[in-house]
């Protein structure tokens, strides 16, 4: 069956995550995790049937941890939980994202430390494979006592309130749940708290970008490796020695790339003889090195967010201490890791686009690429790619400001209760922005880069590039004189955020997904 996947509770690897972001599949948990989240949730009822006082069970939240709740108010305690941290705006989360939330949810709940019934668990399944996603405002977060706006926002669905998205249409909650068959769920003890507190939102945004930087990454070498050709620049950048020496991991992987990419190209044997140059631009010269760092802080991130997505962190949290259960309150709500992963993911995004930018700017320029000016025929009548670049460069440097790192702010909530917060929210939340507007520069430099080859006719590029190039004018033709030049863009873009680059050179890019 496409895509059914068997969850395993702290065992989830990327590509069930990337599967789960790209498209719905049917969802189950395995069956050893039941006996484990029913012990959890037994400890809960012992823990209430006992009468002593513990944070998230019976007492208050946040500042009002001291107020004793009596136990026939328990389950009116976590609806109230969950209707008045219902409080987030803004756009509503893709399906996407909120499919790598409601999985990485059933995943830290079912490790059988939060304290949930498994009807909690099997309700979220069922939403899930019934494609009914929460309408989840995009802000609303500081990432710090957890993701608690928008995993509100999340919980709401369960109990038939507010809003569902099916199939791309908003509907009220409550018929969607009628129509699948679903029970609304009334809340027990301490079930709204482990719900809504973890970092689940923060790693889904920032897992989105991940994916989103993983592409662009293999799109960008591609566009790359086209204009190293297409300006006729040299390959010797590219020689293993060089690399070898320094000792980057990722530079090395991103070097072994472009030598593939390049190679066999009859571009370059046209000028191996009596080239006048010495040396590239950094641009066309310094690839490896550039997309060879933005290589290994993805990888990094790629770590940290795995981790993040296995992991248990709401609160409190219930451990076995001998044949007793006890309640420990902790802070793996906190997504400081998340913000950090996400500040990361930022750079390269952002450096990304910025090498891609330049090598349009001397592909547009005849002093630099010995190409026609901007790159087009009768220029001055026509203005080519002149302001496409601008495009570029404007986008290039929006994301230097989105770049600024999320984690270095704060801002105390809760009454100073919650007085150091990760912003881990923000911080991959504005990933996406960033990841469409580096799409748009590669999509750009891709048609220029595109263009110059066709200059350079009848030599060929080499077999990768070249069918590349196949695939980009299967959607654009040549530019062969002014026309209306955003859809062309678009459609660029669209090879870019889909991952065609790379595919279109087979082989070569396993290596960049972990």
């Amino acid at each position: 069956m496409k895509n059914a996947l068997t969850l395993k509770p702290g065992a989830m690897t990327l590509t069930e995550l990337r599967a789960v972001w790209t498209a719905a599949g049917p969802l189950s948990l395995a069956a050893e995790a039941y006996p484990v989240i029913e012990a959890s949730a037994a400890a809960v009822r012992a823990i209430v049937a006992k009468g002593d006082a513990a944070y998230g069970i019976n007492t208050g939240f946040g500042l009002l941890a001291k107020t004793r709740i009596p136990d026939d108010k328990l389950e009116q305690l976590q609806r109230n939980l969950i209707l008045s941290h219902s409080v987030g705006t803004g756009e509503l989360l893709s399906d996407a994202v909120c499919r790598l939330i409601l999985l990485m949810k059933i995943g830290s709940l079912a490790r059988g430390y939060s304290g949930v019934r498994p009807l909690i668990i099997d309700t979220l399944i069922a939403l899930y494979n019934a494609g009914i996603m929460p309408a989840i405002p995009a802000k609303g977060s500081v990432g710090a006592s957890g993701d608690l706006a928008p995993l509100s926002h999340m919980t709401l669905a369960m109990l038939g309130v507010g809003d569902v998205r099916v199939h791309g249409e908003i509907m009220p909650a409550a018929d969607a749940l009628k129509a699948a068959n679903i029970a609304p769920v009334v809340l027990a003890a301490k079930e709204g708290l482990a719900l809504i507190n973890g970092t689940q939102v923060s790693t889904a945004l920032a897992l989105h970008g991940l994916f989103m930087a993983e592409r662009l990454l293999e799109a960008g070498m591609v566009s790359g490796a086209l204009s190293l050709d297409a300006a006729k620049g040299s390959d010797s950048p590219f020689d293993a020695r060089v690399h070898e020496v320094r000792g980057q991991p990722g530079q090395i992987a991103a070097a072994s790339i472009y030598r593939q990419l390049v190679s066999n190209s009859a571009i370059r044997a046209s000028h191996l003889i009596g080239d006048e140059r010495v040396q590239d631009p950094y641009c066309l010269r310094c690839q490896p090195q550039v997309m060879g760092a933005c290589w290994d802080i993805i990888g990094n991130a790629a770590r940290t967010l795995l981790i993040e997505a296995n992991a248990v962190t709401d609160n409190p949290l219930l451990f076995k201490d001998g044949e007793l259960s006890v309640v420990v309150s902790g802070g793996n709500f906190h997504a400081e890791p998340v913000a950090f992963a996400a500040d990361t993911l930022a750079l390269a995004i952002a450096e990304i686009g910025a090498i891609s930018e330049r090598r349009i700017a001397l592909l547009i320029d005849a002093t630099l690429s010995g190409l026609p000016p901007f790159l087009v025929r009768d220029p001055g009548v026509n203005s080519g790619f002149m302001i496409a670049h601008v495009t570029a460069a404007a986008l290039a440097s929006e994301n230097k400001s989105l770049a600024h790192p999320g984690s270095v702010d704060s801002i105390p909530t809760s009454a100073n209760q919650e007085d150091h917060v990760s912003m881990a929210t923000y911080a991959a939340r504005r990933l996406d922005d960033m990841a469409h507007n580096t799409a748009v520069i590669i999509g750009i430099e891709l048609l220029a880069a595109a263009q110059g080859i066709d200059f350079h006719r009848p030599l060929k590029t080499s077999p990768h590039l070249e069918h590349v190039h196949a695939q980009l004018r299967q959607k654009v033709p040549f530019f062969d004189a002014d026309r209306f030049f955003a859809p062309d863009i678009e459609a660029a873009k669209g090879m870019v955020m889909r991952g065609e680059l790379s595919a279109s050179c087979k082989g070569l890019f396993t290596a960049v997904h972990p």
